[in-house]
């Protein structure tokens, strides 16, 4: 067989054996899956540690630095340019670009760029322009400390991470699906990145919480750093504009003006909430009008657009980062001090670039200086030399002597750029001019290695200086507070009507042709109590079977500790009647619960649902028997003490009962509601968190008094909401005397006056102060004796002078609309509420220099000179001259008031002269 078949035959039995061999699927699969998972978690969707990018964010932004010029580009052509870099189309590109525009930091945009707030998306990108902010040339480019690699197609390089001075990814946040993982990371504000980073570059952990651009108020309670199994509950921010009125003016994050409307007409078209239109009034600022329906509580509305509409929104974090080519679940306080870290050693590097360079050219000028200074270029060897070998051999020689001068060896490509020098340039080579250059350099170089000894230092004063170049206009815009959970129950409107069927035992909203109970939600819970002496909770359905013969049936609310249910049964084993009180706060929804003794045959004789606690009484009659003397008396559920459901009860007898029938209705044996008001959730409770209000009861009220004067009473109602301006909150007491100094706009003087609060309409705001423009309340106590300093301007050199008053002292009490007295004829540059005394005994004496111990002498063309007798000083509110009680009498201090304006003095008819 000659050689050449037999290479044949070889060749066919490989290509059978390639026919012939099997690859399983599965092996396929798994292979092709992983390189597709690694390629978008690596190449895609997660943004890398060390710049904050993903890979089409950091194209885009090395291709605007590319085609920078200092002005705008059109972004088709900066996406056409990145199209070099990016495997993928330009509609990926085009979107990457825009949401880097609308976030405001990295480019500046000129054009439509659409708008994350309402939705609207960025005009076509032929359209619009952009170029690099100076913010991004400052901290993200320095192409001597950038990584570079080949882009996809081996034409170009391309960065592999951006060298970013800056918590970037903190700052701009990013949200990205990959395989099997995903991360969403929340954005932060600008200033506090640049404090915290300070702060660990003290060696301090930092505690950064979210701050969004859209504002709105955020509860960051469980964020968790950010990390998996975190929260974040961000609400819209909802200003009541009068009592028919709502008014969004912030949205929640995520969110947008268009969806959150739609979430609100839906709620509204389910019945959840009752509005009678929408409008979209939002331009450079946000603003929805909600219109309420007649007879809706605004404060119940506000509740139910935070628990059943978008004004109310979760977001979970998920901080997941590129690090070391593999992807890494990691805090936001661990993001920034990597970055803070990573700052550090880009200035670091920055610094021994600069370094080298400076030194470089210092080697370079004494270099050439020596040459020429030497005339090493007119010597006989080098002048002969005819090739580049000899020349470096004879400057070698030449050199020899003057090589501990310089940092380092003195290579060929040195003495090649000596000899490229034109002969012009050497002639002319000026020696102090260089000695001068070489002197500042070192200076330069002087400095720059004390930036590198004190590297941290040097890394504050770097981020301070950005926080003072950037920083303005970037305060946080989202409002940190802590939320109540809002029960979704307890703010539901009363969309259906519930009825029963109580003879064959089913409840529901479908029963139109039985008994009506009550108007309920269809999220409620309902309470059925049965004849047995057994009831139940469960959940407001069309038609539900609860158990024949009902006897109460109403909308079941959890923790409710104020309805009280009276009871009497008999029990079916021994035939005693019991009688009982009791509560229900909190069950098993369907399940069925006892409240007799659980014998079989056992019987309700007796029941009532109380909403108050009321106890009433009751006669009991029972059926003739031959040692009875006396069928009936009565019972009292006063007498009896609130117990649990599972309590058996007082025994009332072991005889038969004929029947029970109420004689007389009761009153509450309940104390008022105990009332506390939270200053955190700025919201009322009844479990003790914050500020007691006191006990509450009927007809009660809390009076609300804002920084701006305007007051109003309200209800105790847990739904209420309190305005962020709330100066006071207590129980409305229509006798209790506050005294008030305010600044009067009109005539520019500060006032004093003491008053009750009128008790006015529910929900009307009313001013205690003047309504003119420019004034405004300084002052309100409701102490007995409350003392204030004053600090004013005495004559015509302004002499200082501080004094301490008792408010008490000063006016009596008038109406609330009184504009009182002048608090001074001085000029006033403060006061301050020093001290609040309840009782007079706690007053301290007066301050020596206070007005009840000086006495006044004016002296004025326009009026006649009158002394105030110092056994007498004037009252401020009837400008009566008053004896003085005390004995003995003061000392007098006597001054001279020249008055240049006689008109800005009160005197009554006897000359009398009101001071304070």
């Amino acid at each position: 067989m000659s050689e050449e078949t037999e290479q044949n035959n070889t060749s066919e039995n490989n290509e059978e054996k390639k026919l012939n061999k099997v690859t399983p699927l599965g092996g396929l699969y798994e292979n092709w899956f992983l390189d597709y998972a690694s390629y978008v978690i690596l190449d895609r969707a997660v943004p890398h540690i060390n710049d904050g990018l993903k890979p089409v964010q950091r194209r885009i932004l090395h291709s605007l630095k590319e085609m920078d010029d200092g002005r705008f580009n059109k972004a088709a052509n900066v996406i056409g340019n990145t199209m070099k870099y990016h495997p993928h189309g330009d509609a990926s590109i085009g979107d990457a670009m825009v949401q880097i525009g609308q976030k405001d930091l990295l480019i500046d945009c000129q054009g439509n760029w659409g708008d994350p707030v309402t939705g609207d998306s960025a005009a076509a990108p032929r359209y619009i322009e952009a170029r690099l902010s100076k913010f991004a040339l400052d901290v993200v480019f320095n192409p001597d400390t950038t990584e570079w690699q080949a882009s996809y197609d081996g034409r170009n390089r391309e960065p592999i991470t951006l060298p970013v001075k800056f918590p970037l990814l903190l700052a701009q946040g990013a949200e990205g699906i990959a395989v099997g993982l995903a991360t969403k990371i929340l954005p932060h504000n600008f200033v506090e990145l640049i404090d915290a980073s300070i702060l660990v570059l003290k060696g301090e952990r930092p505690n950064l919480l979210p701050d969004f651009s859209t504002g709105g108020m955020a509860d960051a309670s469980a964020y968790n750093e950010g990390q998996r199994g975190g929260r974040i509950r961000v609400r819209a921010k909802i200003v009541e504009r009068d009592k028919k009125t709502l008014v969004i003016t912030e949205i929640p994050f995520t969110t947008t003006t268009g969806s959150l409307i739609d979430s609100v007409i839906a709620a509204n078209d389910k019945g959840k909430i009752k509005i009678k239109k929408i409008e979209d009034n939002t331009a450079q600022d946000v603003e929805i009008v909600v219109h309420l329906a007649p007879g809706i509580s605004p404060d119940v509305t506000i509740d139910a657009l935070y628990a059943f509409t978008s004004c109310e929104v979760s977001i979970s974090p998920n901080t997941c980062v590129i690090q070391d080519d593999r992807p890494r679940f990691m805090s936001v306080n661990d993001m920034l001090t990597e970055s803070t870290h990573k700052t550090r050693e880009l200035l670091k590097q920055e610094l021994e670039i600069k370094l080298k360079e400076l030194m470089e050219k210092i080697f370079f000028s004494s270099l050439l200086k020596i040459f020429i200074q030497e005339g090493m270029y007119k010597h006989p060897d080098y002048e002969s030399s005819s090739d580049f070998d000899n020349v470096v051999a004879v400057l070698n020689r030449l050199f020899e002597p003057f090589f501990p001068q310089f940092y380092r060896e003195i290579l060929p490509e040195d003495y090649k750029k000596l000899i490229d020098k034109p002969m012009s340039s050497i002639t002319r080579f000026d020696v102090k001019k260089t000695d001068e250059q070489i002197k500042n350099l070192e200076q330069e170089i002087k400095q720059v290695k004390h930036h590198l000894k004190h590297l941290t230092d040097y890394t504050i004063a770097w981020f301070e200086k950005l926080k003072e170049k950037y920083g303005k206009g970037r305060e946080r815009k989202t409002e940190l507070r802590t939320f109540d959970r809002v029960e979704a129950a307890q703010v539901a409107l009363n969309n259906a009507k519930l009825y029963v069927n109580r003879e064959d035992g089913f409840v529901g909203t479908g029963l139109k042709k039985d008994e009506f109970v009550c108007d309920c939600s269809d999220i409620d819970d309902i309470i059925v109590f049965r004849a047995d002496g057994k009831f139940s909770v469960t959940k407001v359905q069309d038609k539900v079977f609860v158990g024949k013969d009902i006897l109460h049936v109403a909308v079941f609310k959890k923790n409710d500790e104020r309805t009280v249910y009276n009871m009497i049964y008999k029990d079916g084993q021994s035939g005693v009647s019991y009688i009982k009180r009791f509560s229900v706060t909190g069950v098993t929804r369907d399940k069925e619960y006892d409240l007799t003794k659980g014998s079989k045959g056992s019987k309700v004789l007796y029941f009532t649902a109380n909403p108050n606690g009321e106890a009433e009484v009751v006669n009991v009659q029972l059926k003739p028997h031959s040692k009875l003397k006396k069928l009936q008396f009565d019972e009292d559920f006063a007498s009896l003490a609130i117990k649990g459901r599972n309590s058996i009860g007082n025994m009332v007898t072991k005889y038969p009962v004929k029947k029970v029938v109420l004689k007389s209705k009761g009153v509450s044996t309940l104390a008022g509601r105990k009332i506390w008001y939270d200053d955190i959730l700025k919201r009322l409770n009844a479990d003790g968190r914050g500020k007691y209000l006191g006990e509450f009861d009927g007809e009660d009220r809390i009076l609300n008094v804002l920084s701006t004067g305007l007051y109003e009473l309200s209800n105790f109602d847990l739904n209420n909401h309190f305005d962020d301006k709330l100066l006071l909150i207590e129980k409305y007491d229509a006798d209790k005397v506050f005294a008030a100094v305010h600044y009067d706009g009109k005539s520019k003087n500060y006032m004093i006056k003491r008053f009750t609060f009128d008790n006015t309409v529910l929900g009307k705001q009313t001013s205690i102060i003047s309504e003119e423009s420019g004034s405004k309340l300084i002052i309100l106590s409701g102490a007995a004796q409350p003392m204030v300093k004053v600090e004013q301007l005495k004559g015509k050199t302004q002499i200082p002078e501080v004094v301490e008053l008792n408010l008490a002292d000063l006016i009596d009490v008038k109406g609330m609309k009184a504009m009182g007295n002048r608090l001074s004829v001085h000029q006033i540059k403060s006061v301050e509420l020093i001290a609040e005394h309840d009782d007079e005994s706690d007053v301290p004496d007066p301050a020596p220099d206070s007005v009840e111990e000086t006495e006044i002498i004016i002296t004025s063309e326009s009026k006649k000179q009158k002394d105030i007798e110092p056994e007498t000083k004037p009252d401020i509110q009837d400008e009566e001259v008053k004896p003085k009680q005390a004995e003995p009498p003061p000392t007098v201090k006597k001054i001279d008031l020249e008055i240049t304006n006689p008109d800005d003095i009160d005197m009554d008819d006897k000359g009398q002269l009101g001071l304070f």
